[in-house]
């Protein structure tokens, strides 16, 4: 992958599936992961995979400015008005991901979820609810527990799976996504390819970027925190 492809600047090979963009190297095992899952009764689907650079720098410039919420590692509501900029950068990288830091930008990470235990009018919300002990997609993310367990997965992995913290005032690391699987055999390849200096170059190149200041005066921590610390799953 060149430097786009690594952002989400650049969808070159991407391949459409069931109205979604994947990498063209991911679709064969995903489409067997999901035989797999519907012979177990699940229908193993996609919420969220490719994610463009400038989707996700909407997300972020939504969070920083208070228009989307933000939460801390147990649910709670915070206000972006009494936090300091550092604080609210560390907060939103705690549940999203830096525009062009993202794994999604590779479309080799899928956000799933099991279409056939809820209605039609369901709206998908990938949170914790869902997904744990009692949550409406928590059978499915236990086969997909014994599937990765046993290493038959089609080299799909959770890449985020703990919650860390390294500072008492302001958590770090990216907090346990139970929905997210990457396929290890090509996302490994791309996360090696992304070094700190092509991003840091990336990002001082947005004009429109909110907290970009703070970010790149604290960029050397947000990208081993939070980028290639989650390389290897």
């Amino acid at each position: 992958m060149n430097l786009a492809q690594l952002t989400g600047q650049d969808e070159t090979v991407l391949v459409n599936y069931d109205g979604y963009l994947l990498h063209a190297d991911v679709v064969t095992d995903w489409a067997a992961l999901q035989r797999d899952a519907a012979q177990a009764g699940f229908d193993l689907a996609i919420a969220s995979a490719y994610r463009s650079f400038s989707r996700q720098l909407l997300i972020w410039n939504e969070k920083a400015s208070g228009v989307r919420p933000l939460f801390d590692d147990k649910g709670q509501l915070l206000s972006v008005e009494q936090m300091s900029e550092t604080d609210v950068v560390f907060a939103i990288l705690r549940w999203s991901a830096l525009p062009g830091g993202s794994r999604h930008h590779w479309g080799t990470d899928i956000d799933v979820y099991d279409r056939s235990a809820i209605a039609q009018n369901y709206a998908v919300q990938l949170n914790e609810i869902e997904v744990q002990s009692g949550g409406v997609f928590a059978p499915l993310h236990n086969w997909l527990d014994a599937r990765i367990d046993k290493q038959q997965s089609y080299g799909f992995f959770r890449p985020y799976t703990t919650l860390t913290s390294t500072q008492e005032t302001r958590p770090t690391g990216i907090a346990a996504e139970r929905w997210h699987l990457s396929h290890q055999p090509s996302a490994e390849q791309f996360s090696q390819q992304l070094t700190l200096s092509a991003l840091y170059q990336v990002i001082d190149a947005q004009e429109d970027m909110q907290l970009k200041a703070t970010v790149l005066a604290h960029f050397d921590e947000i990208f081993t925190t939070f980028i290639s610390a989650s390389a290897i799953g």
